[in-house]
């Protein structure tokens, strides 16, 4: 009898060991708002996130710019910008970790016979100083300026970097990274800018000042069109479980096979 009493103790103890330790288990979701660009990226880490845990994961591709102000807002848990936080942004109480870097491709219809432009001439192009394609060794064809929409970080990247900052001659403006891939695969005279880690085969990438934009080239610096990937969240503001836990989960070491894999160089 005293053994039959023993056992159901032990029983007892251990189904409440057990009902304590599901206590402790982060439940919840995590929500994430912002870069079309870090899709790929984002996607990937999410459903590997969601995979192991068990806890639910959501993005919303609305650009970097409303990414940003979702978390000011609160409407996230987690913003996603493909460019740095700009000092005023800082100001406001906004933190940026840097996930990972992207290059951003120059791509062309893959008609189109260049296959390589310097970073001056790119300029150049988007200002409206070079005109045709044949100033640069294409056909006698119009050059059509494709780019992304005011807010977009890839556009700001793009801009940045080639210094036409407010000073490109836009023929289109898209919301998407998609948008631009899929408008400049359907116009031979086209010319767009995209996330690297998004260019499909249905356009083509040039190289820039004779280099190729690759994974070896973003990670050593030699492809000089990239940028960053910024986690954003609210400074001095605790995370919920969920969101902290993926936070630590995308940004340790063990994630950086799945975000090489996305196509673009962990920054970790």
């Amino acid at each position: 009898m005293k053994k039959m009493i023993t056992m159901m103790m032990v029983a007892v103890l251990a189904l409440s060991m057990l009902a304590g330790c599901g206590s402790t288990k982060t439940t919840g979701s995590v929500a994430t708002d912002g870069s079309t660009s870090m899709e790929k990226v984002i996607g990937a880490l999410g459903e590997a996130f969601q995979n192991d845990t068990g806890i639910s994961f959501t993005y919303n591709p609305t650009g970097s710019g409303s990414g940003i102000k979702a978390v000011q807002e609160g409407r996230c848990d987690i913003g996603l910008s493909s460019r740095e936080l700009k000092d005023e942004e800082k100001a406001a109480g906004l933190t940026g970790t840097v996930l990972a870097y992207d290059g951003i491709a120059i791509i062309v219809n893959p008609e189109n016979p260049v296959r390589d432009l310097s970073l001056e001439t790119i300029a150049k192009i988007y200002t409206g100083e070079i005109t045709n394609w044949s100033e640069v060794g294409g056909k006698d064809a119009e050059i059509v300026l494709i780019g992304r929409e005011a807010g977009s970080g890839t556009r700001d990247g793009f801009e940045s970097i080639t210094d036409t900052e407010d000073a490109c001659k836009y023929r289109q403006e898209l919301t998407s990274t998609g948008d631009v891939i899929t408008t400049v695969s359907q116009n031979p005279g086209a010319i767009g800018y995209a996330s690297v880690a998004s260019v499909k085969d249905t356009v083509k990438a040039l190289t820039v000042d004779g280099v190729a934009p690759t994974e070896a080239t973003i990670k050593d610096g030699s492809y000089v069109v990239q940028r960053p990937f910024v986690l954003v969240t609210k400074t001095g503001v605790e995370l919920s479980d969920a969101a902290f836990k993926f936070f630590t989960y995308i940004t340790s070491t063990d994630a950086n096979e799945i975000i090489s894999a996305a196509g673009v160089v962990p920054a970790n």
